[in-house]
């Protein structure tokens, strides 16, 4: 409601989760200098109640410009502290009776402020324009989506990712919304289907990561569920591993059509995807989007099929973004996509188109694994190690070491309760030499506390493959990370690494 108001009225939204601390909010608001700050007074996440009113002093401290605190009163008044003194509720706010005003602005006027996953620096304001989003949004959710308004909708979602933007732009089509605020897996791993088939949802949007966690879960939902109602999901956010999409079609439904698009942030959209008229094969995005000319090109500029290569759009696409905030000569926009092919977006992905046209992805290009020359995306590798019995996750990266050696360590995370014993590491190297080359082996296998992810649920790959390259653990932003202490893990293993010790 809030979004859609601030939109209306030609005011310029942005958004982060509520979990975010002040230095988080500081970040990212800081830099664009709000003047109105919309807070939520407390929120259930896993079963129990997070009172939020503690944290408006720090958040106004940190955020000088806010002339008014608007506060979403979602909990019962007993339940959670006072309001400071000038705040508004928002339930008085919204009760009011008045009739709506509509700013009629130019195509290119701001609508909304999203953020790069600011994992080595300050997040960079990345603006987008009312005209650029209303099309690329009736294009992907009402023609690649095939969304309308006999559609119910839900996408599994945190407010800090551009997928959120995505299912308030499921309106434009016409159908209706699901939204849920808690843990993703409260009462089960499956509780993002389990919401889906109570409401009748025929469209489901998810991180392959949600898909992944309930088919190691074991989880077999069209067993207890009535999923008859779903007629697609999408994924996205990461690569899907080949066995989650065969778990999706035993376990899930075996008429659902499965889609996987890749996009990003900086267009609010995808780049390459599904579409309601090509058939669906494992591990394939079928093409690019409705006029997006997306290619792979080597690192030479030549455009390739059949290996991998660097993802590339020759040509503007609406919803690019119209400028980065405080960029006045725009060239850290330059630097972010055009840097190393002049005039021509590069994305940072590394895919596979295929010659029959589809293409696939394997990661983001600057945490590939590069193996004597041979290139391969890090998600390839972990989506095999994430299959052995024993594992619950892992990442892996390769550093390019300053004597021109290459370091390739893989992090494990045992399964609760055990670790990682001599024969798990056995099983491990035996699943990478038989499923994808003895040629990607690691160097060494550590046993890790958990994977390094930023809120929006991405592995932090790249700065810990800068810390391993003998980056200043100062020049990697804590507050980007999920777990900051996840994140200090790795930076205290990198010093030991680049030390000796």
């Amino acid at each position: 409601m809030a979004m859609l108001a601030t939109a209306s009225v030609g005011a310029v939204w942005s958004v982060v989760n509520t979990d975010f601390g002040p230095s988080g909010v500081a970040d990212r608001f800081a830099q664009i200098e709000p003047r109105v700050l919309f807070v939520v007074d407390g929120y259930e996440f896993g079963g129990s109640l997070r009172d939020m009113t503690g944290s408006y002093a720090g958040l106004l401290e940190v955020l000088p410009t806010v002339e008014q605190l608007i506060v979403v009163d979602q909990q019962p008044r007993d339940k959670v502290g006072a309001l400071p003194e000038g705040s508004l509720r928002f339930s008085e706010i919204s009760g009011r009776d008045v009739t709506p005003r509509y700013e009629q602005l130019p195509f290119d006027h701001p609508l909304w402020i999203l953020y790069s996953s600011g994992t080595t620096g300050k997040p960079k304001g990345i603006v987008h324009s009312h005209g650029g989003v209303v099309l690329e949004f009736l294009k992907a959710l009402g023609l690649h989506a095939n969304l309308g308004p006999e559609d119910i909708a839900y996408y599994a979602v945190a407010t800090t990712w551009m997928v959120w933007n995505m299912l308030v732009g499921i309106l434009l089509t016409g159908s209706r919304i699901i939204t849920y605020d808690g843990s993703p897996v409260y009462g089960g791993p499956e509780k993002s289907l389990e919401l889906a088939a109570r409401n009748g949802a025929t469209f489901f949007g998810t991180g392959a990561g949600v898909l992944a966690m309930m088919q190691r879960a074991g989880v077999v939902p069209n067993v207890s569920m009535d999923l008859s109602a779903l007629k697609s999901i999408l994924v996205t956010g990461s690569p899907l591993p080949d066995a989650t999409w065969d778990w999706v079609y035993e376990s899930v439904s075996d008429t659902v059509r499965l889609g996987s698009d890749s996009g990003g942030t900086d267009v609010t959209s995808a780049f390459i995807g599904t579409n309601p008229y090509q058939p669906v094969y494992k591990g394939e995005l079928m093409g690019p989007y409705l006029g997006v000319d997306a290619q792979s090109w080597d690192r030479e500029g030549r455009r390739v099929y059949d290996q991998v290569g660097e993802l590339v759009i020759t040509r503007p696409m609406p919803s690019m973004p119209v400028f980065f905030w405080d960029d006045p000569d725009g060239s850290r926009y330059h630097a972010a996509y055009f840097d190393m092919f002049p005039g021509v977006w590069r994305q940072g992905d590394w895919v596979t188109q295929l010659s029959e046209g589809p293409f696939m992805v394997h990661g983001r290009s600057d945490a590939t694994i590069n193996r004597g020359g041979i290139r391969m995306g890090s998600a390839d590798l972990t989506h095999v190690v994430d299959q052995v019995d024993g594992v619950a996750a892992s990442m892996v990266i390769g550093a390019e070491l300053a004597d021109g050696d290459y370091y390739m360590p893989l992090f494990v995370v045992p399964q609760p309760g055990t670790r990682l014993t001599q024969e798990l590491e056995e099983r491990i190297v035996r699943a990478i030499r038989e499923k994808i080359s003895p040629r990607y082996v690691p160097d060494e296998i550590i046993e890790a506390p958990a994977v390094p992810r930023t809120r929006t649920g991405k592995l932090l790959e790249i700065p810990v493959k800068r810390l391993f390259q003998g980056a200043d653990p100062s020049s990697v932003n804590r507050a980007t990370a999920e777990d900051a202490e996840v994140l200090d893990w790795y930076a205290e293993a990198a010093r030991k690494y680049t030390s000796g010790a």
